[in-house]
């Protein structure tokens, strides 16, 4: 399938809304107080770009289960914005058209809307990529644990589908980890972007048997694969590499093994499962995202194994170097997952 030329940028962030109109919020200002120190160099990592504690006065951002208010953010809105337009470019459009065959043959819907659960929905991106490329009218249920980006996602979310159907958006605020049948009961479609790394083996199973039991299929996009490329090679990526991936596992995550993890799953209850590469590409144009990216990468590397922190910091400082006078090119390899699970009443 050909990918069609789009340009989509991420929308602004707005303020948190105050307890009567949320409309009516004023932009936030990207990279306030809820950036935090984790890179080698001392200087700043926006929370998700890699190991980043809050600071005195500081808000916490999404947390994906309850474990407690010490629990270190693992992702604020500034990082998720940043990163929107490269997870745009990156998922797999080749697993759009067996999933529009899927929709359009659900039982019972007769030519009507579907129901879309959005997993982890962040800051909405997912919705504002996949919405506007299906047909039929759609019904949108961000879940997520943060009020403040549940309010985005709401805010930002689209109107309107491929074939100018309409789309209406509700929040849940709530744990991924929980996800039952029950919950899904109607749901035409699951999605998640970046989240399957992130979870547990055991959290994977439960969101494959609750798409199952609901009969609905997944599209999970953007997991990582433990794979990067750098331009040029250097003798230490191989080191930051294996120690970031030890770091993304650590406990319990699932990290670089997501993707396989998910996919027996899924198999294990009966669905059939399709992977695609969707790696971001970054140049001179995305210098802002790969600073941060090679921040966050380098300081998870150095938090894992604290020996490379002398040579993890000349080694960042070079490559840094080269992407501010545009000659890096960075792949890091991600992978997306189209699980099409039995209808539970039947039909395609």
């Amino acid at each position: 399938m050909t990918r069609p030329t789009t340009t989509q940028s991420a929308a602004v962030i707005p303020a948190q809304p105050g307890p009567r109109d949320v409309t009516d919020a004023a932009p936030a200002t990207p990279g306030g107080d809820m950036a935090a120190t984790g890179s080698t160099d001392g200087a700043s990592v926006i929370p998700g770009a890699g190991p980043a504690g809050p600071r005195p006065g500081e808000r916490a951002t999404v947390r994906l289960r309850d474990t407690g208010e010490d629990e270190p953010p693992r992702y604020a809105p500034e990082w998720l914005q940043l990163r929107e337009p490269a997870d745009a470019s990156a998922r797999s459009y080749d697993l759009l058209d067996p999933l529009r065959i899927r929709l359009a043959n659900l039982p019972g819907r007769a030519g009507g809307g579907f129901v879309v659960h959005d997993v982890g929905c962040g800051t909405g991106s997912m919705g504002r990529w996949l919405a506007p490329r299906l047909d039929g009218t759609q019904h949108w249920v961000l879940h997520d644990r943060d009020p403040y980006l549940l309010h985005f996602a709401a805010v930002a979310s689209p109107r309107s589908a491929a074939d100018g159907s309409h789309v209406t958006v509700e929040t849940r605020r709530g744990d991924v980890a929980r996800l039952t049948p029950d919950v899904l009961a109607g749901a035409s479609l699951v999605t998640a972007s970046a989240l399957l790394d992130v979870l547990t083996r055991e959290e994977v199973g439960a969101l494959a048997a609750a798409c199952a039991g609901a009969g609905c299929p997944a599209l999970l996009t953007l997991s990582v694969a433990g794979r990067v490329e750098l331009t040029e090679p250097h003798p230490l990526d191989a080191e930051i590499t294996e120690a970031f991936n030890a770091h993304q596992r650590r406990g319990g995550l699932l990290g670089p093994d997501a993707v396989t993890a998910a996919a027996e799953a899924f198999t294990e209850h009966g669905a059939t499962v399709r992977l695609n590469p969707s790696p971001w590409r970054l140049g001179p144009e995305e210098a802002a995202l790969t600073e941060q990216w090679l921040r966050g990468w380098v300081g998870a590397a150095v938090e894992e194994r604290p020996e490379l922190a002398e040579r993890a910091g000349a080694y960042l400082a070079e490559r840094l170097e080269a992407c501010a006078a545009g000659k890096l090119r960075v792949v890091v390899h991600h992978t997306d997952l189209l699980a099409l699970c039995r209808p539970v009443d039947g039909g395609a």
